[in-house]
């Protein structure tokens, strides 16, 4: 479960890690009203759930005479498919440099890595990429803790005068990765202001299996929230090519097949295993609300799913739709029942392929071919 940036930072500051001043806006005219409280300028931040959002136009810094103009330029604005409903006002900071805290559970070593760098701002990833000498990471045993040893070496990029500020802050942050169940807790930037540390970015990321002794309601927004609620693992991506998998595996080598034949994808939608018709039309109204994806590439190998259900379940929503699709669709069926969900499909005159290759060729062929779809 994801938080939104203000959640994550109403965290941090009751767990003491310093973060702006600054409050939630539901329309323009409580952003004005906060800034005028603040009393300098400020950064307006959309509250949505997916990446990206600075890129999209979704963070803005502004003066009090152009906050009204601005938060509504925020709030028409579609990012990833979602309108943002909340607005984070806050007071503008003054960066003289930017770090970078993060905690992640690296499964491949069955224990969380805190990770420090002197360039924030950026994502990790880049920076690990372009500069992997100005990362600073230790793995932690989760029976035995964080040693101040370990903190002492994180907190090396940071300056001096504020080494021990950063001391405090990762403890802290490492604290509140226990203690909230996270997945994930990233300062990013951790901004140096010339007298203190500031988070001016938070994300926390809760472990869905933990929601149950976590006090957290979940307030996934748009295709995400749906998505969830309807249990489908799904993640918003860039491309054009909408992909449905059954299994988080499977999923993923689709996603890397379309990669290598020149795609992209444009989300990630695990229906995981025995799911009905019923269901399988319901992920296909999901990854069809997404207006970014000009087509639709659905992959399953039928074990404890059966073929035939899928291509049901394709067949009713395509009925549903009185046998119009805006967006293609393109099927590779294989396993339990795979001739009858074939014939199935075939009879409504759908794409259906065995071979999960041929059926990516011509998925990323008919998206490179506009004018065909």
């Amino acid at each position: 479960m994801k938080l939104h940036e203000y959640q994550a930072k109403e965290i941090f500051a009751r767990e003491g890690i310093p973060v702006p001043m600054g409050r939630i806006a539901r329309n323009p005219r409580e952003a004005f009203e906060i800034s005028r409280e603040i009393g300098s300028e400020v950064v307006l931040k959309a509250q949505v759930l997916v990446g990206g959002r600075g890129k999209a136009g979704g963070i803005l810094f502004s003066s009090l005479e152009e906050v009204e103009e601005k938060s509504r330029k925020i709030f028409s604005t579609e990012i990833k498919g979602e309108r943002p409903e909340l607005i984070l006002v806050e007071e503008r900071l003054n960066s003289v440099k930017e770090f970078y805290l993060g905690i992640t559970f690296d499964r491949s070593r069955g224990r969380p890595v805190v990770m420090t760098s002197s360039e924030g701002g950026v994502e990790i990833e880049e920076v690990a990429r372009r500069s992997p000498e100005k990362i600073t990471w230790v793995e932690v045993d989760p029976l035995k803790g964080i040693y101040p040893y370990m903190i002492r070496k994180l907190s090396r990029p940071f300056p001096k005068e504020v080494r021990k500020e950063a001391h405090e802050i990762i403890a802290k942050l490492y604290e509140i990765f226990v203690k909230y169940d996270a997945e994930l807790a990233e300062i990013n930037p951790l901004i140096y202001d010339g007298k203190k540390l500031v988070a001016a970015d938070a994300v926390l990321n809760i472990n869905d299996d933990s929601l149950f002794r976590q006090n957290f309601k979940r307030e996934e927004e748009g295709i995400e929230g749906i998505a969830s609620k309807e249990g489908f693992s799904y993640v918003t991506l860039d491309g054009e090519i909408a992909i449905i998998g059954n299994g988080a595996g499977l999923t993923m080598a689709t996603l890397d097949a379309v990669e290598m034949e020149g795609g992209k994808a444009a989300n990630f939608l695990d229906i995981g295993g025995g799911v009905p018709p019923e269901g399988m039309k319901k992920a296909l109204e999901i990854v069809y609300m997404n207006e970014k994806a000009k087509l639709v590439l659905v992959n399953v190998f039928g074990g404890i799913n059966r073929c035939d259900e899928i291509a049901q379940g394709i067949r009713m929503f395509f009925e549903e739709r009185g046998g119009k699709l805006d967006k293609p669709l393109v099927v590779r069926l294989t396993g339990t029942n795979e001739e009858e969900g074939r014939r199935i499909l075939e009879e409504i005159g759908i794409e259906v392929y065995k071979d999960l290759r041929e059926a990516v060729k011509s998925a990323v062929r008919r998206v490179k071919n506009d004018t065909s779809l």
